[in-house]
């Protein structure tokens, strides 16, 4: 017998996304994405992601039920992203959410995003080992987390970024340089043709200290932005290219650096890297590089799950479902600045508590 299936929504941010997932396996997605309506401003605007998650609410998920080949009364649950996010897009996507589980007389979850991206990776490699490292790292977010039971057990965050996230210096520094929005694409595009040892850029917070675990990336920008300048001061064209190689690597080099160090300090034999910045092509091959010679196992999803997808979330929908957990309540309302512990609002009991 086929186990339930769950639909989920995401709408955090400037994408729109819609996925189906039953028994760990994804039976489809779609993403619609307002991105070019905000890379004029050179970033997401908030009023102009909720309108468009406004109107491509219904043919996302029109869309995403026709590709299961799947009718609303055969979807068996709904989680949706409650936080974190921008306050205006959580609200479209809650409130489609709930219009859908109502309408489907279905139980709804609230998700954590970044749970979602965890999640994501199930999808491609099965069940998360326990324990693993997560590195999740976007545009929002920089985090190392220490999971074990995403579902059931509370989430350890090993350290997370103190100022700017690793995607967010991307942008910043990408603008500077006059590369377009987003800036990870754009820097991972530039840097192709640039040398990474042309610049020394500085490698923020990787010299131990109390929080060996924690992120700074407003330093490297600050870095790249005087590295700029003086190239113009000068009258002296600013290589494009060996910049965005240069900032490609140091960020590259810190991620990896600290994630191997946890591995090895926690004894986690799989590090599993998540999250619209997992895209970047050098992030995920100097990471491959050094799990290798650590012989860590890496785990990366597909490129198409590592930014903002409704796929991530309904696949911890249906790890909430299959785990027995409480739905979310009627009144269950959005918090764009979500803390993470728990990968659902109504967490289950720890295993002992269950046991007493």
């Amino acid at each position: 017998m086929s186990g339930p299936v769950v639909l989920g929504i995401e709408s955090s941010c400037d994408e729109t996304g819609a996925g189906i997932v039953r028994d760990g396996k994804l039976l489809a997605h779609v993403v619609a994405t307002s991105m070019d309506e905000h890379a004029r401003f050179g970033g997401v605007v908030p009023e102009i992601a909720a309108r468009a998650h406004l109107h491509s609410f219904n043919p996302v998920v029109r869309e995403a039920l026709d590709r299961a080949g799947l009718r609303l009364n055969r979807i068996d649950a709904v989680a949706v992203t409650t936080g974190p996010g921008l306050s205006g897009a959580l609200q479209v996507g809650l409130a489609g959410a709930k219009t859908l589980a109502y309408a489907a007389g279905v139980p709804l979850y609230g998700v954590h995003h970044l749970a979602g991206h965890v999640a994501a990776d199930t999808l491609e490699h099965g069940p998360l080992p326990s324990p693993c490292v997560v590195l999740v790292v976007s545009g929002g977010h920089t985090s190392l987390l220490l999971v074990r039971d995403l579902v059931r057990e509370p989430i350890l965050h090993l350290g997370d970024t103190l100022d700017d996230a690793a995607g967010e210096c991307f942008d910043k520094v990408a603008r500077i340089l006059g590369l377009p929005y987003p800036g990870g694409p754009a820097v991972d595009r530039a840097a192709r043709d640039g040398d990474p040892r042309a610049v020394d850029f500085p490698r923020p917070l990787t010299r131990g200290g109390d929080d060996p675990y924690a992120f700074s990336f407003s330093g490297l920008k600050t870095a790249a932005a005087r590295w700029v300048e003086k190239h113009r001061l000068q009258g002296l064209d600013v290589p494009v290219a060996d910049g965005a190689a240069a900032l490609q690597e140091a960020v590259a080099d810190v991620l990896s650096r600290k994630a191997l160090a946890a591995c090895r300090a926690y004894d986690v034999k799989t590090l599993i890297v998540v999250g619209g910045v997992a895209a970047n092509s050098r992030v995920r091959a100097l990471t491959e590089q050094q799990c290798a010679a650590a012989g860590v196992e890496l785990r990366v999803p597909p490129m198409t799950l590592c930014t903002d997808n409704g796929a991530m979330i309904a696949a911890v929908g249906d790890l909430l479902v299959r785990s027995g957990a409480e739905p979310a309540p009627l009144d269950v309302s959005i918090d764009p600045s979500a803390s993470l512990e728990y990968a659902s609002l109504t967490p289950l009991p720890a295993p002992s508590a269950r046991a007493a």
